[in-house]
């Protein structure tokens, strides 16, 4: 089972009041939208205070098509990724030669070198690094990236592995799109990386840790389970236009949070002879306040039980799937739980699917 050794986060540094954000909209819109008071109630229904921006709002006046967008998106998905990846290592006390596996996610943006290609120039990985670029799993990603290092670690316990994940959603933004799936997401997605770093439970580093006091600060990543819903293919997702990518994004969302994520739940618990009041650490994805409140009450948790998932999206948006690795990250800075805590990772995304991640604190077993 390996250990979660470390986390790091990064955003650029253009942060935003949403009030800001609804104001230049309004001005972009205002020709166009016949509307413009229903606008602004949607971009503040979704309880998010500020969202961190690729570049700075008048940038993006300055971009042509999908190519000068996607052209911006390389520039500021490399350096954050830069960014996110050095904090991370020096959190871990990892150099990056002991690195051997990089798995890189996206949703947002399209290079070819991908993103954790170009970083092997930044950082000093080895020649020999295992890199797995993944694009299309959106908000999933975050989740179900940690599940996929987990089990190329279990088949290489003696190696260490990074997920990490840069979404930048403002990137992708259809100024002429008009749909209230595309004002919603206007409203709800900003922009930011995470990255998690993982030892197999062989590495030398997750030894030390499994004989410390440390250890109970770390969990380790007993199983995990996807889940897939069919003929959901326009729940969440994209649309390829010549402008770029057309939001997919369905008033469904929070019914198929309430009525099909549970069973799956159940089913990884029970095979380890859980049930949903056994997991003392809930860490799922701020896919939006309405998806939140439809997760508690579909796993029929106490209310509050994801308060830490509406912070984040209040703080920063939802980023698509760097946000419920930011949820971890938080709460691995928090006071850690009881040795032999129960925790679980949730994340829905396009299909529509989802991916549950169970994890364990301070105990090999």
């Amino acid at each position: 089972m390996p250990f979660i050794a470390a986390t790091s986060t990064a955003f650029p540094p253009h942060y935003y009041d949403q009030e800001a954000l609804i104001e230049a909209l309004r001005e972009r819109w205002a020709t166009r939208h016949f509307n413009l008071g229903r606008l602004e109630a949607i971009h503040r229904n979704v309880l998010v205070g500020g969202r961190h921006l690729a570049l700075p709002i008048p940038r993006y006046d300055e971009l042509g098509g999908f190519g000068g967008h996607n052209d911006a998106w390389i520039e500021v998905a490399l350096d954050l990724a830069t960014e996110a990846t050095g904090k991370l290592l020096e959190t871990a006390g990892i150099p990056p030669s002991e690195v051997s596996q990089l798995t890189f996610t996206t949703v947002t943006g399209l290079a070819v070198p991908s993103i954790d290609a170009r970083l092997m120039n930044r950082i000093p990985f080895p020649a020999h690094l295992k890199r797995l670029p993944i694009f299309g799993l959106g908000c999933l990603a975050g989740a179900a990236g940690v599940a996929r290092v987990a089990d190329y670690l279990a088949g290489h316990p003696e190696e260490a592995a990074i997920l990490l994940s840069v979404e930048l959603c403002s990137l992708t933004l259809q100024r002429d799109d008009l749909s209230i799936a595309n004002i919603v997401s206007s409203g709800l997605f900003g922009d930011g990386a995470a990255a998690v770093l993982m030892l197999g439970d062989r590495h030398p580093a997750a030894e030390r840790l499994a004989g410390t006091a440390a250890a109970p600060t770390r969990p380790r990543v007993v199983d995990s389970r996807s889940v897939f819903f069919p003929d959901t293919e326009r729940v969440m997702g994209w649309d390829f236009t010549d402008a770029g990518m057309k939001i997919v994004l369905s008033a469904d969302v929070p019914a198929v949070a309430e009525e099909r994520l549970r069973p799956g739940v159940e089913e990884l618990l029970a095979a380890h002879g859980l049930e949903i009041g056994d997991v003392g650490v809930w860490i799922g994805h701020p896919g939006g306040p309405k998806v939140v409140d439809a997760m508690e009450r579909g796993l029929d948790l106490a209310p509050g039980t994801l308060d830490a998932s509406r912070e984040s999206l209040r703080r920063v948006g939802n980023l698509s799937s760097a946000s419920v690795l930011m949820v971890l990250d938080e709460t691995l800075a928090a006071e850690p739980p009881a040795p032999g805590t129960w925790g679980l990772l949730l994340a829905m995304g396009p299909a529509f699917c989802a991916e549950a991640v169970l994890l364990r604190w301070g105990e090999a077993s």
